[in-house]
């Protein structure tokens, strides 16, 4: 063997030479180390991004097999299939051509020699792991079963707190304002005959700025949009301190944004006092588990275990114990899985497509409409009480918490240094969790 043949061998075993007939590849990186800008030097949501961008750039280096290269089902004539795995150098692993029931044909995951269609829900860990990867057997195992989503949704409960929402119970109504940009994505979506009713519904799902929500809505409605739906709902999550104020200064005058929330409570107090708010916590999700459970059933997964979350937090020292694992080390570990395999989704094949463009636009959308969907109802809101609510308020009915709620407590305190409506924001970016996820649940009862 002479020393060109080496050097073409070499060559061949490394990623150049894929990355050099395929540049689209180059496309990805720079989305993977753009992420990783936005996590390490603005810290926007950084557990999530980073995690995210390392699962995309581990996707797409070709040979290296650590892409979702099987996230997408083949529904064809009402028979579900297990699309072929098509890995980054265009090869088809494990699948086989199948002649379908209206004479089409279909690569199918399976047997190549059998003729028979593996179903991966079945496989075993280590088969999984074998023939599609360790990125396959995370997205399989712990994201495509919706199990990563609720054990998210418990951890977010056990560092809730919900009583800046009971204090001002009236503000939460903002919280359910806010998913007008959900249901108005949708309709617009499905009159553009661009996606599905189910496609709608996952792309709607991302004006309520939550993340696992989101997620979850995607794998039951439409499983092959998940990563780029991912991506956008996490993408507009870390842009919030962007998009907040840029919707807030095409809705809002000065003059509203100086209202002072504390002014008003003093010249028009609550008439309701919460004398015992220790055991108004305990009451309240349990009160909202059995509520939802009975109205909106198909929302008690994740309402369910948010609820429960917050409940072993409210609780105290008895249940202290699990309730720091739910919000530390249960949260911690299901972020860390959910953030690479929902990047490694994100393969030049799925990615780099119109549906992908229209998601991402799409998305913006909802998460805009969402937020001025709050600020025009606290608009609406004061012209028939005395008592005015600040429209910052109404802008922080996303599911986004803490930060929406940061966010618009520091443009009114730049307006007015002691204008500090930080609690008055809580209140509606709370119930906004809340409203997200029930909007979810309708989405997947009545489009699944």
């Amino acid at each position: 063997m002479d020393f060109s043949t080496i050097f073409e061998k070499l060559y061949e075993m490394t990623a150049f030479s894929n990355i050099a007939a395929e540049p689209t590849f180059l496309i990805m990186y720079a989305l993977g180390f753009l992420f990783l800008y936005l996590g390490i030097a603005k810290h926007y949501e950084p557990l999530l991004l980073i995690p995210i961008a390392m699962g995309i750039l581990l996707a797409n280096f070709p040979g290296g097999e650590m892409g979702v290269y099987g996230a997408t089902d083949l529904v064809i004539n009402g028979i579900n299939y297990h699309n072929a795995i098509t890995l980054s150098d265009g090869s088809l692993a494990n699948s086989f051509l199948a002649t379908l029931k209206d004479g089409t044909q279909a690569y199918i995951y399976g047997d190549p020699v059998t003729k028979i269609p593996f179903d991966v829900y079945h496989c075993s860990l280590p088969q999984i792991a074998h023939d599609l990867g360790l990125m396959n057997m995370i997205y399989y195992w712990l994201i495509k079963t919706g199990f990563i989503p609720p054990v998210i949704f418990m951890g977010v409960g056990a560092m809730t707190d919900f009583g800046p929402m009971l204090r001002n119970l009236k503000l939460a109504i903002f919280g359910a304002a806010a998913q007008v940009g959900i249901f108005s994505v949708i309709l617009v979506a499905v009159g553009s005959d661009a996606f599905t009713p189910q496609e709608a519904g996952a792309l709607g799902i991302i004006g309520g700025a939550d993340g696992p929500t989101a997620i979850y809505t995607t794998i039951k409605l439409a499983p092959h949009l998940l990563g780029p739906i991912a991506i956008a709902a996490y993408s507009y999550m870390a842009l919030v301190p962007v998009i907040i104020p840029l919707v807030v200064k095409l809705c809002c005058t000065k003059k509203e944004l100086e209202i002072n929330m504390k002014e008003q409570d003093k010249l028009y107090p609550n008439t309701l006092q919460i004398k015992n708010m220790r055991v108004a916590k305990i009451i309240f999700p349990i009160f909202v588990t059995v509520l939802v459970a009975i109205i909106v059933p198909s929302a008690v997964s994740l309402i369910g275990m948010l609820m429960f979350g917050n409940l072993i937090k409210e609780i105290g020292s008895d249940t202290s114990r699990i309730a720091d694992t739910a919000s530390n080390a249960l949260m911690n570990i299901a972020t860390i899985f959910l953030g690479l395999s929902v990047g490694a989704t994100m393969t030049v094949q799925s990615f780099l497509n119109w549906q992908t463009i229209g998601i991402v636009a799409g998305g913006f959308c909802a998460f805009a409409v969402s937020i001025a969907g709050g600020i025009f109802l606290v608009k609406l809101f004061n012209l028939f009480t005395k008592k005015k609510i600040n429209p910052l308020v109404g802008a922080c009915g996303l599911s986004a918490v803490p930060m929406a709620s940061r966010v618009a407590n520091d443009i009114a305190t730049k307006i007015n240094p002691k204008n500090n409506i930080l609690n008055y924001c809580m209140s509606a970016n709370i119930s906004g969790v809340i409203g997200s996820a029930v909007a979810a649940g309708v989405l997947i009862a009545f489009l699944r």
